[in-house]
């Protein structure tokens, strides 16, 4: 999480304000506009039900004020504007104060499509209703506790539950049916097709499978794992997740269903 990035954050004022120019809202206004159009068949229940609770507007930026009024109030959790990315230390110790992390910034027009850092987009519309939901903010609670004390090593391997779960992870329904709950997912629309298609493996979610898969932030993912309901976030956060760890780490890596980056087109 501790990378070079291009973006600079926008601070905020004394009062908690920031102050984004209107080429920034058009940029807001257009990844809004096109992803909404995708949630009423593609969204899990719970996500559409947060944005509804959010309030947030379609032709302008939010403030992290406004967000924050509705979450302390649902869930009890807030948001944390960050300068863009953070290191794990501070990722964790964020959510095991109930503060999700928000980078104030929003992507350039040449990244419209596809960003491999999370932007204020990314975390407020694709994160941030679901963080009304009682179950997601449990398990995001848990995790970030868990992360806090865990070892540099094991980190790695939480990681991996968070990519597959918060960033994404997928509903599968008794008819079968899928919906998106991952932030990832929820954000971008070519990965919202491409995630609800033929194309990627959707497999069940095994807790010491998902902590064995390796993943490439910068291409679709060729595997997601679907849990049975958002409320399955709970029994996930009162596993013995660390237990799990150990365990992955004796059985290894799956092999990836991607190349190698170096040779990856």
């Amino acid at each position: 999480m501790s990378k070079d990035t291009q973006y600079v954050a926008r601070l905020p004022d004394e009062n908690g304000h920031i102050d984004y120019p209107q080429n920034e809202h058009e940029t807001w206004q257009a990844l809004y506009a096109r992803q909404l159009g995708n949630l009423p068949k593609y969204a899990c229940d719970e996500y559409q039900q947060g944005l509804l609770d959010l309030g947030l507007s379609g032709s302008k930026i939010p403030q992290l004020s406004d967000i924050d009024a509705v979450l302390l109030k649902m869930t009890g959790w807030k948001t944390a504007a960050v300068p863009a990315l953070i290191s794990f230390e501070r990722f964790f110790e964020l959510l095991a104060n109930k503060e999700f992390p928000v980078a104030t910034f929003i992507r350039s027009k040449d990244e419209f499509d596809y960003l491999r850092e999370p932007d204020i987009f990314h975390e407020v519309f694709g994160h941030c209703p679901l963080l009304t939901n009682p179950s997601f903010a449990k398990f995001s609670h848990a995790y970030g506790k868990l992360g806090l004390a865990a070892s540099k090593e094991d980190r790695v391997f939480l990681a991996r539950l968070y990519w597959f779960t918060v960033e994404f992870g997928l509903i599968q329904n008794k008819d079968k049916s899928l919906r998106i709950y991952g932030g990832g997912i929820l954000s971008s629309p070519g990965e919202t097709l491409y995630a609800m298609g033929d194309e990627p493996q959707i497999k069940p979610f095994d807790l010491v499978d998902v902590l064995r898969t390796p993943y490439r932030i910068d291409i679709m993912q060729p595997v997601y794992y679907a849990i049975s309901s958002l409320e399955y976030l709970d029994e996930i956060a009162e596993m013995d997740i660390m237990g799990a760890v150990d365990e992955a780490k004796k059985l290894g890596l799956f092999a990836p269903l991607y190349e190698p980056k170096s040779k990856a087109s």
